[in-house]
């Protein structure tokens, strides 16, 4: 296997379509006659090779989403993994150490996500000389420059101790990208986002390829942007709060909170109104998704189980936190739509749950990339972040109660900043539950993996970070 920055010389095995797919969306079907081995991508491609070539990009992406929100979600406690054939998902994922080797636990989140950077780059260093017209390539540029922007992305949050080469655009012959910071890593993203920004708007009226089934809403160069700039309101709300907590601390938002004071000002400006979908009168759903099927050659959602027969289960602090419905007995709702009790329940090495998960019932249930509710949380926490406790505070209001059905906190915007911080973590967890790694991220982030719970003390341990890939550790050497 090759590290990151070694060109992929063969790319007629590229890589499978993303889709953004909104709920209710059903199995892919990119009109490619084989979707995991379109055409290579060269010098004056056709229309119909860059349309194959742009919807192949993600196929490494999208098999190792399941595998990092069921990673994550042990990482972060949000659930466990108690399968009595691989004890790994608590030998190592819950005590470690982590292995740098394995694809599917310490080593991951590494191989594919710059497998498909690099099929990126394949693409956009030959995209100027293709059969297609100008606002078209400009098309092609915006929507793979995303798609790498959310790569990146996913390297970064699991490897934030050590950080990520970012330079990696280059042939065989040169030496491999240099490690960076963790903030020019995350300016690296941002940049990159923008970048595709100013390509999708010179991308006219649609796109020369299409986009799948999936993207209902964000089918053209400029609702597709909507989706670029919500994630450019995530990228810019992890850089502003990274670094900024000694571990276990809270600084008040006005100064010292942030490492990038003018982080929030960006979240904000991006989650706008005509910039991202945010929208408090939409459906909080609404976003864009990873989609899955079960058609010929295509990938089903592997962590879709039965609920009485999962090993993939909930962990048992999700419900004794969870508050009840205003008026009712009912737990939060959100708990009741992702969470089921499980008959009997599973005990692994100290660790038992009669929790199964509800999230993805089928094997073509989507994974979200990112969804309004996401974006609605993010607005609270950049004007918390900007001082704005009255204003966070209202919106976090409004998840407790569209969301959760939940009574608000009453004079919450009248707190310390810290209290509306954990008011605002605790919706996070809830409303992002077992979705691309949130908690996990979030406690990290603001300090705060010292509470995590412990179930095993004598063995049990939590990470901050994934190693690096063994294979780019010894590409380096």
């Amino acid at each position: 296997m090759r590290a990151h920055s070694r060109r992929i010389l063969d790319m007629k095995k590229a890589l499978i379509a993303l889709v953004a797919l909104t709920v209710g969306g059903g199995a892919c079907d990119f009109k490619i006659s084989d979707p995991n081995s379109p055409p290579s991508i060269g010098p004056n491609a056709t229309a119909a090779t860059v349309n194959s070539a742009t919807l192949g990009l993600l196929i490494a992406l999208r098999e190792d989403i399941p595998n990092w929100v069921q990673k994550s979600s042990i990482l972060g406690r949000e659930g466990y993994r108690l399968d009595t054939a691989d004890p790994r998902f608590i030998s190592e994922l819950l005590q470690g150490p982590l292995d740098p080797s394995n694809n599917a636990f310490g080593g991951g989140q590494w191989t594919r996500e710059y497998r498909t950077i690099q099929s990126g780059y394949s693409i956009l260093n030959v995209i100027g000389s293709a059969q297609i017209t100008d606002a078209q390539k400009d098309g092609v540029r915006g929507f793979v420059q995303t798609i790498q922007a959310l790569a990146f992305l996913m390297v970064l949050n699991a490897h934030i101790q050590d950080s990520i080469p970012i330079d990696v655009n280059r042939s065989i012959d040169q030496p491999l990208g240099p490690f960076v910071s963790n903030d020019s890593a995350y300016k690296h993203v941002s940049l990159k986002l923008d970048s595709a920004r100013t390509h999708l708007l010179a991308a006219g009226a649609a796109f020369v390829f299409d986009p799948g089934p999936g993207f209902t809403g964000f089918n053209t160069p400029a609702t597709f942007l909507e989706v670029n700039r919500a994630l450019k309101g995530r990228v810019m709300a992890y850089r502003a709060s990274l670094g900024a907590l000694p571990a276990g601390t809270y600084t008040s938002p006005t100064g010292s909170w942030s490492a990038c004071t003018v982080c929030w000002d960006s979240v904000i400006t991006a989650l706008s109104a005509g910039q991202s979908f945010m929208d408090t009168t939409a459906a909080l759903d609404e976003g864009a998704y990873m989609a899955f099927g079960t058609g010929n050659q295509d990938t089903p959602n592997a962590l879709s189980q039965n609920p009485q027969s999962a090993v993939n289960l909930a962990h048992p602090f999700i419900r004794d936190s969870a508050e009840t419905q205003s008026g009712s007995a009912l737990l939060d709702k959100r708990y009741l739509a992702k969470v089921t009790q499980r008959v009997p329940p599973l005990s692994l090495s100290g660790h038992t749950s009669n929790l199964s998960w509800l999230r993805y019932p089928t094997p073509i249930s989507p994974i979200p990339i990112i969804r309004n509710e996401e974006l609605i949380l993010l607005w609270a926490e950049a004007r918390l972040g900007q001082g704005n406790n009255a204003e966070a505070a209202r919106f976090v209001n409004f998840i407790r109660r569209a969301s959760g059905g939940l009574d608000s906190v009453t004079n919450l915007g009248a707190q310390p900043a810290a209290t509306i911080l954990n008011q605002l973590l605790k919706q996070r967890l809830y409303s992002l539950l077992y979705e691309n790694g949130h908690r996990w991220i979030d406690m990290r982030r603001y300090g705060k993996l010292g509470q995590i719970i412990i179930d095993v003390p004598a063995k049990d341990k939590v990470f901050s970070s994934m190693p690096v890939n063994v294979f780019e550790v010894n590409a380096r050497q």
